[in-house]
């Protein structure tokens, strides 16, 4: 069974543990998830009645907070779902167009100073997002959150490694 990856995101944190709607965007924010997701607000009850409407979820009866609220819980064909279509994501590289490597292969149209200049813009970015994926990580507290802030700051680390050497054999030119 094919699962989209906001699909397989939000079947992921309801095997972790039934929750209502507003409580998985709670944890998507939590865990800094839109960095690397495609779910909007909007779109997460949507989701829920796509995941229902295929058996791979189903209330698991309601929580009140103020008011009554439908929290959903993975049936059995959804959490063997997840776990093969998950299995799938970790094991299975699929290539990513970054915009940078787009604006790299354009390179020739940018004047050097403009270049300049859009590199060191993203060398700031970086090290803001390093430090934002920092803070987040200090609250992650499962093992499976901790290796996702992991891997995120590793990719990161490596790119501004990536952009200190380029920039520096542009300067040597």
């Amino acid at each position: 069974m094919d699962l989209t990856p906001a699909e397989l995101t939000l079947l992921g944190l309801l095997v972790e543990k039934p929750r209502h709607g507003y409580e998985l965007e709670e944890v998507i924010t939590a865990r800094g998830m839109r960095e690397w997701t495609e779910i909007g607000f909007s779109s997460i009850y949507y989701l829920l009645t796509k995941l229902r409407d295929r058996g791979l979820i189903a209330e698991a009866g309601e929580q009140a907070h103020g008011k009554a609220r439908k929290v959903f819980g993975p049936t059995p064909d959804g959490v063997r779902a997840c776990a093969e279509a998950a299995a799938a994501a970790i094991a299975t590289l699929r290539p990513t167009t970054p915009p940078v490597l787009i604006g790299l292969a354009s390179q020739p149209a940018i004047p050097p100073a403009l270049l300049h200049a859009a590199l060191a813009r993203r060398a700031e970015a970086l090290a803001e997002k390093i430090a934002d994926v920092r803070a987040a990580a200090r609250t992650a507290a499962p093992p499976f959150v901790k290796a996702i802030f992991d891997y995120s700051l590793t990719q990161l680390e490596a790119e501004r490694k990536w952009l200190a050497a380029y920039r520096g054999e542009l300067d040597a030119l």
